[in-house]
C-alpha cells in the first residue's frame, strides 16, 4: 500500500490506516474489507450471509466509498454481488450510509458499518432506496450462486483484491442450509422416480374404452381413473344401496305423540270418576248423600 504519498497527518488518513492496520490484525469470519493500494478512501469488502436466513451461506462483495472528511461524514456502499435484499451497484440507504449523516457517529468505523449492513440483511426493506424485497426460495438460490466465484468489476487491481477477499471468505464460509421444504420436494421427486413401469401400464390397461359417436358420455374428471375405484363402480348396480336397505326393512312401531296424550287424557278422566264415586260414597255415609243427589 503506497502510504508515503498520504498525509499522515490527516486525521482522515490517520483513521483509515489505524483501521487497516485492525483490520489485518484482527480478521472476522464474518466479514473482510482493504482498500485498494492506489487509493486508501476505496475499499472493497465482503460479508458472509447472516445465519439462520435465507442468506446463510452466501458470500456477498461490496464496494465502500470513504469520503474526504471521514469519520465526521459517513461512507457510501454499493453491493456487487446479487442476493435479492439490494439492488447492485447502487448505493443502498441506511442509517449507517451517507443517505442518512445525521445518524453517523465518528466513532463508528467500517467494521462497525460491515457488522451493521449484515444484521440489515434479514430485515424488511420497507422501500428503501437501493432496496429489493425478493422471495425467500429466490435469495437461497442467489446465496448458493455467491459462492461460486467473486463478481467482476473495476480495474485489475481491483479484480486482484477481489479475488483475494473471496478465497479468505470462502475459507471461512460454511455449506449452504438446505431448507426442509427443498428437502421434502426433492424426496417427492425421487419417490415419482422411482415407480415401477409395470404400474402404469396397469393403470393405462382400466382405462374405459371410448364410447359410441350417438351415445351420451359423462364428462371425465380432469385425474385419471384409479383401478381400485373403476373396479368398485362396477359392483354398485349389484349391491342395494344403504338408503335401499333401509326401505326394505319392516319398519318398528313407534307410537306416536298424539297416542300418549290420549292415554295421558284417559288415565287422568279415570282417576277423576274414581274419586268422584269415593266422594260419592263418603257423603253417603255421613247422611249428605240426599243433598248431594238433589244437586246432582
Amino acid at each position: 500500500m503506497a502510504e508515503d504519498k498520504y498525509n499522515r497527518k490527516n486525521p482522515a488518513v490517520k483513521r483509515i490506516l489505524q483501521e487497516v492496520k485492525e483490520m489485518q490484525s484482527n480478521p472476522s469470519d464474518d466479514f473482510m474489507s482493504l482498500p485498494l493500494e492506489e487509493n486508501i478512501f476505496e475499499w472493497q469488502f465482503a460479508i458472509r450471509g447472516p445465519r439462520d436466513s435465507e442468506f446463510e451461506g452466501g458470500i456477498y462483495h461490496g464496494r465502500i466509498q470513504l469520503p474526504a472528511e471521514y469519520p465526521f461524514k459517513p461512507p457510501s456502499f454499493m453491493l456487487l454481488t446479487p442476493n435479492g435484499r439490494f439492488e447492485t451497484q447502487t448505493k443502498i440507504c441506511l442509517s449507517i450510509s451517507n443517505h442518512h449523516p445525521e445518524h453517523w457517529q465518528p466513532s463508528w468505523s467500517v467494521r462497525t458499518a460491515l457488522v451493521a449492513l449484515i444484521a440489515f440483511m434479514p430485515t424488511s426493506p420497507n422501500g428503501a432506496l437501493g432496496s429489493l424485497d425478493y422471495p425467500k426460495e429466490e435469495r437461497q438460490a442467489l446465496a448458493i450462486k455467491a459462492r461460486d466465484s467473486a463478481p467482476k468489476f473495476g480495474s485489475p487491481e481491483r479484480q486482484k483484491l477481489i479475488d483475494e477477499i473471496h478465497d479468505y471468505m470462502l475459507s471461512k464460509a460454511q455449506p449452504v442450509p438446505q431448507s426442509n421444504e427443498n428437502s421434502e420436494v426433492h424426496a417427492d421427486h425421487k419417490e415419482i422416480q422411482q415407480i415401477p413401469q409395470d404400474n402404469v401400464e396397469d393403470t393405462a390397461e382400466t382405462l374405459p374404452l371410448p364410447a359410441e359417436e350417438n351415445e351420451i358420455v359423462e364428462e371425465p374428471n380432469e385425474t385419471p381413473p384409479d383401478p381400485n375405484v373403476a373396479q368398485t363402480s362396477q359392483q354398485i348396480p349389484d349391491m342395494p344401496t344403504t338408503s335401499q336397505q333401509v326401505l326394505h326393512k319392516p319398519e318398528a312401531r313407534v307410537p306416536k305423540p298424539a297416542d300418549d296424550r290420549l292415554f295421558t287424557l284417559a288415565a287422568f278422566g279415570l282417576t277423576i270418576a274414581i274419586v268422584v264415586l269415593l266422594l260419592k260414597k263418603f257423603l253417603k255415609a255421613n247422611g249428605h248423600g240426599a243433598v248431594f243427589m238433589d244437586e246432582s
